[in-house]
């Protein structure tokens, strides 16, 4: 093991032979650092991350011998996530905090929190389900039953709910009333399409604004958390939304290729309203009486 002066490194942190450490990496408390790996300046690891054994990071997009940017990509791995043995971890990239990358993956964009990759490039396939009472995903073909019903989940006010649905000769048709099947006076609606399967929507919190989803085609997936649990919802119908009230942390993501979704919001855009990191949400949530 070979650690330059100018390294920091945490408490209670195991670094495993045959690696390497340069001057500008910091290193938190209680960090495991496999064998073969090799962390290079620009470095940010937090608390309690595992890096498993010939991780590989790189730090220059466009290296050439002997020439040096004026400063090397920061790449950040958040409090808790976990990288398997032989990930390859391109530069200026983010690890969400409790994140778990699978091994052999090639991770070529930042990586939301709580969120299991894995491939190359790594896509996501789920959520680590690590909050207490979690739920797993759930196939709404199978949810909510009855037209009209709503289904509570374990998450701060979040709803699950099944419209009216109608078919004969002519074609089908969906509808919903405000507030009464969807809890709020829409001001604002906006659709997500053309998603490609490798993206994820979302990924942030509002304030003070509520929102209703429809996959009104297709289908995806929609993560729920509110700091304390998490619940995985798919969207496969028109007739099934799922509302989700302000101070809930949202994600999209395993969108069919058709997928359309339908979002209806009780206030106009407003880019204060947005708490788009994860670490402040959680803050705020804690700081809540």
């Amino acid at each position: 093991m070979v650690v330059l002066s100018g390294a920091k490194i945490g408490a209670d942190t195991n670094i495993c032979s045959h690696c390497f450490i340069e001057n500008d990496v910091i290193i938190g408390d209680r960090v495991t650092v496999k064998s073969g790996v090799q962390l290079w300046d620009g470095m940010r690891v937090g608390n309690d991350v595992f890096i498993g054994p010939n991780v590989s990071f790189t730090n220059d997009k466009f290296p050439r011998s002997k020439r040096y940017p004026e400063a090397f990509l920061e790449t950040r791995i958040e409090d808790g996530a976990s990288l398997g043995a032989g990930a390859i971890i391109l530069p200026g990239v983010t690890i969400g905090r409790g994140a778990m990358v699978g091994a052999g993956s090639v991770v070529t964009k930042s990586i939301p929190p709580h969120s299991i990759v894995f491939g190359s490039p790594a896509r996501i396939k789920g959520y680590v389900e690590s909050l207490p009472n979690s739920e797993t995903a759930r196939d709404l073909s199978k949810a909510v039953p009855e037209i009209g019903s709503t289904e509570r989940l374990s998450v701060r006010n979040v709803t699950v709910h099944r419209m009216a649905r109608f078919e004969d000769i002519r074609g089908s048709l969906s509808v919903g009333n405000f507030p009464s099947d969807i809890p709020f006076e829409a001001k604002r609606y906006f659709l997500v399409f053309d998603v490609p399967s490798i993206e994820t929507r979302g990924q942030h919190a509002h304030r003070q604004c509520h929102q209703f989803l429809i996959c009104v085609r297709g289908s995806c997936s929609v993560v729920v958390d509110d700091g304390h649990k998490r619940a995985e919802v798919r969207l496969n119908s028109p007739n099934k939304g799922i509302y989700l009230p302000p101070m809930v942390w949202g994600v999209q993501y395993n969108f069919t290729s058709d997928a359309v979704l339908l979002v209806f919001a009780s206030d106009r855009y407003n880019p204060d309203d947005y708490i788009r990191s994860y670490s402040e949400f959680v803050e705020l949530v804690r700081e809540e009486p």
